[in-house]
């Protein structure tokens, strides 16, 4: 088994001006495992000066930095995240600081030992009681439970931000999502390929729609429908994420 060398975190960005400076800098510090660390941003059409924030880190050169000319959703940023990734994992950080990149050795760890892929479950986590709202809470068991029964492999958190991938399963999958439903797609498409998901603990830190959550009740009822659909249709021949998604540049 060749053992990992290096990590691409890919940030997908959308109007987080707040916050994003405060995670970048959490994440560059956070442990890896002795993991070499590429940094992936991609700004989805921000409005609110995280473009130009975004574009100001690029000149400096430290991290890959990718822009959308137009919004199209955080699928979209994650997958010309994927296409530019070159680590061995891949992890999907959030910009929004309800995860913390403390949390990255406990994520990474399985990877040495044979995983191929880690979702970080906030059901096990030490903040399993704190949720954005009820709604939000059910929504998330109910798309859970219902990716263990359709697929046979229990699960307790699908809707989980940290989704962790090795590169051999990316690179070889076809992600079809371009907003919030990419995430019970990719779900499905690993479980139907016979993949066991490993989950760890880690902390999360909800924040309100006022606050600026984004994801919606919707969203519950897309993930829902996306799941049904990839658990009886065909998957498509792999070939993908390794292809820059259109309308992406530095």
């Amino acid at each position: 088994m060749k053992r990992p060398r290096t990590l691409s975190i890919i940030i997908p960005c959308f109007n987080e001006r707040t916050l994003l400076p405060r995670c970048l800098k959490k994440v560059e510090r956070a442990p890896s495992l002795g993991l070499r660390k590429e940094i992936i941003l991609v700004d989805d059409r921000s409005t609110d000066g995280t473009r130009e924030w975004l574009r100001a880190l690029a000149r400096r050169g430290k991290h890959k930095v990718y822009f959308h000319p137009k919004n199209r959703g955080k699928g979209a940023a994650v997958k010309t995240g994927f296409a530019r990734a070159t680590g061995d994992i891949l992890l999907i950080q959030d910009a929004d600081l309800e995860y913390e990149p403390r949390d990255y050795p406990a994520l990474l760890k399985p990877f040495f030992s044979g995983a191929k892929v880690v979702y970080g479950s906030r059901q096990l986590g030490p903040n399993r009681h704190t949720h954005s709202s009820f709604t939000f809470w059910l929504s998330g068991i109910v798309v859970t439970l219902t990716t263990s029964i359709l697929f046979w492999q229990w699960i307790t958190d699908e809707p989980t931000c940290y989704k962790v991938f090795s590169r051999d399963v990316i690179g070889s999958m076809h992600i079809d999502g371009e907003r919030f439903e990419w995430e019970p797609e990719v779900t499905a498409k690993v479980l139907r390929r016979g993949i066991r998901i490993r989950e760890v603990p880690i902390h999360y830190y909800p924040r309100s729609v006022a606050q600026g959550k984004k994801i919606g009740w919707k969203d519950g009822i897309q993930a829902l429908w996306t799941l049904v659909k990839y658990r009886f249709v065909s998957v498509a021949p792999p070939h993908a994420a390794r292809h820059a998604p259109r309308g992406a540049r530095r």
